[in-house]
């Protein structure tokens, strides 16, 4: 019972950061970086859901961050049908296999330009899964903007 309790409180405080350089395999697969894998199988028992981001990239959350998720997107007023459309109707939803592996459906490849070479970001609660060139030139837009207000003020 002890053990139990301990493995809620380390789940309950989790969080993914950091970018991992990766190849998508010939059958569309992605390797889940070692880092990832104890707190995905801890969270979610390895189960993800991949879902397009409107950036062009990926989503791929931990199955019970995803329900949280869905139920908010759910409750979204008529005004936002098409976005629940592209959050609920593109996602997917996937098991690590034993090689640690994720399969990427077509679509979601398609949708995020995916090629051989990706990137997976840690964002918190969820990971981002972006083509390394599709991210190269979306940071590149982002420092040539001038910082937003709300960062005026942060302290680094």
């Amino acid at each position: 019972m002890g053990k139990r309790v301990e493995e809620w409180v380390f789940v309950a405080d989790f969080h993914f950061q950091g970018t991992s350089a990766l190849a998508l395999d010939a059958k569309g697969r992605v390797t889940v970086p070692a880092r990832h894998r104890d707190l995905l199988q801890a969270l979610a028992q390895g189960r993800l859901t991949l879902t397009k981001h409107p950036e062009g990239c990926l989503m791929v959350f931990p199955r019970p961050v995803w329900e949280a998720f869905r139920v908010r997107v759910e409750a979204l007023p008529m005004s936002a049908g098409g976005w629940k459309r592209i959050f609920l109707g593109s996602a997917f939803d996937v098991d690590i296999d034993n090689a640690a592996r994720v399969l990427i459906a077509p679509e979601l490849r398609a949708a995020a330009g995916l090629s051989k070479d990706v990137l997976m970001l840690g964002m918190g609660n969820h990971l981002e899964l972006w083509d390394a060139q599709r991210y190269a030139a979306a940071e590149a837009a982002v420092l040539q903007q001038p910082m937003p207000d709300v960062l005026q003020d942060f302290s680094f």
